[in-house]
């Protein structure tokens, strides 16, 4: 036993660990020959301001009495500048908007591990290829680009990060610091002649970054007054700004100005996913390049009705997506434009190209297959023909240049995803071995076998050193990463054990148990089906509740049954609640337990703009660290002990929950107890009169191990039963899409200062509180495997690496629980010495 532990320990990290191997690998590439447009620009500095979680339709909504709350804005839009809405890529998280808008590249998928907020690896930026930087704002954001930044050229401004508090009485006081620090720093450079000097100096970026609006609307939402009059605040400091920075530079016309946001919010005050709320956002640029406000009389091709909600139909409207050069933004002569376009074509067709050279050094000639529509030879036909079409000034055949845009991003995601297929091929052999090898083992233990060959060992362990150096070879030749090793070879011993646990070949079977009875089959679909539609666990606890009087049950334990009714009729209205978007309903959570009291004070003190109560803190964390031991202080009978590990791990989810999931722990453990009777009661049916009596069971006393029986057939009733509920505990309330979809809301008891890797450690306990022990089918990991995504919106990446992680979890906590559960359950501690005599 120990060695099937060890082993399928072993198979399961190498499997969790694979899916970050595999699929959230950096797709950067580096060691490109640089290319920059030969002619002369139009800006000599630019200053971007991002207005971090603006909506487009916060900005340009007029006021009912038809002003605007951004005065200064709506002139620019109406006069000096362009505006548009930038639809923006998801993950709609911070960090990756501001990548994608400083460095030009959609969001390094290998950042998920740290975050959103480490560089995993060094990339080149516009502040890196600047003269000088000078950014103020969060210390979130800033220090990625400094740190990514050649030389020390790039200075950064930030506030302490206890500034970034959810529970402040007003946020926009961030954004305030940001304007008095710019106002400061230009006047401060009046009477510097050093500083004076470089600020005059040409390719200068100025970046203000106003954190204000995100953490007003996540802790009042986007709709409170709070977040609005932010806006507006934002509107007159960026006026401000602007006329100071104009008056320095003697308004000599050579100054940029971009005005976005990073992402937007959805109405219950969250980004990452992909609402329109999240991906709209919006953009306005003005001066030096900057084509003017133009007016227009024919209608726009744009359906969405934006324009005549904002009334802005008059003006032109020039939408923008991530990656594609804006040329109706560029106030400048066609053959800048023309230039512009192909320095962007040649920039990414050398990574390309790159990426190309990569992989052909790390794969054998015969096995190489290139991306075909950019192969060598098309490339320079591209290439040449547009920079002929330059030369000859037909400036509108850009297309040409678009178009090679286009397949080389195409190529280097070939190129980039070129081993998903081999290693996810070298996973599934090491799943199905290790699934082999499972099932052999419990039809050793449970089955008979007759007619069996052994297999002579020697033979075998010579098939699998020749299979694992074969494999050695191979990988060293394409000098391999160490990774590709354990996957490639982990099926070989797995398979090896799989022969050995068999050790001979079954011709005929017979069940120990009963022989003749067919084991009865479960399939895994609706627990698959139930992880992306929550509804299938209300079907399946509306079936499940009627299995006493299906199984004949109800006519022995009448009121059991109806328990066990109500009780799967009551859990399985959770997973029809909304999963995100949820308003805090802390009345209901009165109704609930005292613990409450804590919610209810603190939902209080933050609608009051008055903090975190330090008490509250303190009551929090202390709950969160007692439920843990405060079970082994009561009695070590069965219900006793069951009751205490409830009542305590509840407490802590009563803390992290904000509205109606606080009725989800009752009620789940609730149906666990009447489950528990009611299975008694269907031993007694079979006539196991000689059963223990539960209220007589003590976790403490010593196991008879020879008292432990054969596997039944409702045995694995039981077991479908059980993954059922452990999979409804995960999935019946949505906590996994709230992590995933963050919403600070959960946390505000024990911290409202952003802190990510607290936060969302604290929600992913709130999820693992019920989870006692699963072991969901390997077949069921397999197909989460090949369902991970390493594009689409945080929501879509980080449901599909959250299914997985469960799924494949499971057995490594089911082996660390073991330990877990034998303390919690039978040992106590003893305070006092004369030991309270209430229960022997």
């Amino acid at each position: 036993m120990i060695t099937f532990f060890v082993i399928g320990l072993t198979v399961h990290v190498v499997f969790f660990i694979s899916i970050f191997d595999i699929y959230f690998t950096s797709p950067l590439v580096h060691g490109m020959t640089p290319h920059s447009t030969p002619l002369e620009p139009p800006a000599s500095r630019l200053v971007l301001v991002v207005a971090d979680g603006l909506r487009a339709d916060s900005l340009f909504t007029p006021l009912p009495n038809g002003s605007s709350r951004t005065p200064y804005l709506r002139g620019i839009i109406e006069d000096k500048g362009t505006w548009g809405v930038s639809h923006t890529r998801v993950p709609t998280e911070s960090r990756p908007g501001h990548v994608a808008l400083i460095a030009g590249f959609y969001e390094d998928v290998s950042a998920v591990a740290k975050g959103w907020k480490e560089n995993p690896v060094e990339f080149d930026s516009v502040f890196n290829e600047s003269r000088h930087t000078w950014c103020w704002g969060s210390p979130d954001i800033l220090p990625m680009f400094a740190k990514g930044a050649s030389g020390d050229h790039v200075y950064t401004h930030t506030y302490p990060a206890v500034e970034e508090d959810f529970a402040s009485t007003d946020a926009s006081k961030l954004d305030s610091w940001v304007f008095t620090q710019v106002k400061s720093f230009f006047k401060s450079a009046q009477s510097n002649s050093t500083l004076k000097a470089s600020l005059w100096e040409d390719k200068n970026v100025f970046f203000l970054h106003l954190l204000g609006i995100d953490t007003n609307g996540h802790a009042h939402r986007p709709m409170s007054q709070e977040y609005l009059d932010n806006i507006g605040l934002v509107d007159a400091g960026l006026a401000e700004v602007v006329s100071i920075i104009e008056d320095f530079f003697d308004n000599d016309g050579k100054t940029a100005y971009v005005f976005t946001s990073d992402h937007g919010m959805t109405n219950w005050g969250s980004h990452g996913a992909g609402h329109p709320s999240e991906t709209l956002t919006p953009l306005v640029a003005w001066g030096a390049g900057v084509q003017k406000a133009k007016g227009v009389t024919e209608p726009q091709p744009y359906n969405d009705g934006f324009l005549q909600d904002w009334k802005l139909e008059h003006l032109r409207r020039v939408d923008v997506s991530q990656g594609v050069l804006p040329l109706l933004y560029l106030n400048n002569s066609e053959r800048f434009k023309a230039e512009s376009m192909y320095t962007n074509a040649i920039q990414v067709l050398e990574q390309f190209k790159m990426k190309m050279m990569q992989k052909k050094e790390t794969t054998l000639s015969f096995l190489f297959t290139p991306y075909q529509l950019l192969t060598e030879s098309k490339q320079a036909e591209f290439t040449q023909k547009a920079r002929i079409l330059i030369q000859l000034e037909k400036y509108e055949d850009i297309s040409l240049c678009q178009s090679l845009i286009s397949h080389s991003l195409e190529g280097l995601v070939y190129y980039h995803t070129y081993d998903r297929f081999f290693l996810g091929c070298s996973v599934v052999l090491g799943f199905v071995g290790w699934t082999s090898y499972v099932v052999l083992v419990i039809l050793k233990t449970h089955l008979v076998f007759f007619s069996c060959v052994q297999i002579p060992g020697r033979n075998l362990a010579r098939l699998c050193t020749c299979v694992a150096v074969v494999i050695t070879v191979f990988l060293l030749i394409q000098r391999s990463p160490i990774t590709y090793y354990i996957y490639c070879l982990l099926p070989v011993p797995v398979d090896t054990f799989k022969i050995i646990a068999q050790n001979f070949t079954c011709v005929s079977l017979t069940v120990r148990n009963k022989p003749g009875s067919c084991m009865a089959v479960y399939f895994c679909c609706p627990q698959v089906v139930s992880f992306f539609h929550r509804a299938m666990l209300t079907v399946g606890l509306a079936v499940l509740s009627l299995w006493p009087f299906l199984s004949g049950l109800f006519g022995k334990a009448k009121s059991r049954s109806l328990s066990w009714l109500v009780g799967c009729l009551c859990l399985a209205a959770f997973p029809l609640m909304p999963v995100v978007g949820r308003e805090p309903n802390i009345h209901l959570m009165l109704l609930v337990a005292v613990c409450a009291y804590v919610p209810s004070l603190t939902h209080s003190s933050l609608q009051q703009k008055r903090g975190l109560p330090l008490l509250n803190q303190i009551i929090s964390w202390s709950t969160l660290a007692s439920s843990i031991f405060v079970p082994l202080l009561s009695s070590t009978r069965l219900f006793h002990r069951l009751l205490s590990i409830f009542l305590s791990l509840t407490s802590t989810y009563l803390l992290l929950s904000t509205g109606s999931e606080a009725l989800f722990p009752p009620v789940l453990s609730w149906l666990m107890f009447v489950w528990i009777n009611i299975e008694q009661e269907a031993l007694l049916a079979q006539g196991m009169s000689s059963r223990q009596e539960l209220s007589t069971i003590d976790f403490s006393a010593n196991i008879d191990i020879t008292k432990i029986r054969q596997l039944k057939l409702d045995d694995i009733r039981r077991s479908y039963f059980f993954v059922f509920f452990i999979i409804t505990a995960f999935f019946g309330t949505g906590n996994i899409a709230s992590i995933n979809s963050f919403d600070p809301a959960s946390v505000y008891c024990f911290l409202t200062v952003f802190n990510p890797f607290i936060m969302g450690g604290l929600m992913m306990w709130k999820v693992l509180l019920f989870l006692i022990v699963l072991v969901i089918s390997d077949l069921m990991a397999l197909h989460f495997f090949f369902m991970v995504q390493d594009y689409g919106s945080w929501l879509d990446i980080g449901t599909s690496i959250s299914h997985y992680v469960i799924v494949m979890s499971m057995t490594i906590f089911l082996m660390l629980l073991s330990v877990v559960t034998h303390v919690l359950t039978s040992q106590r501690l003893v305070l006092w010495r004369q030991r309270k005599m209430h229960f022997p």
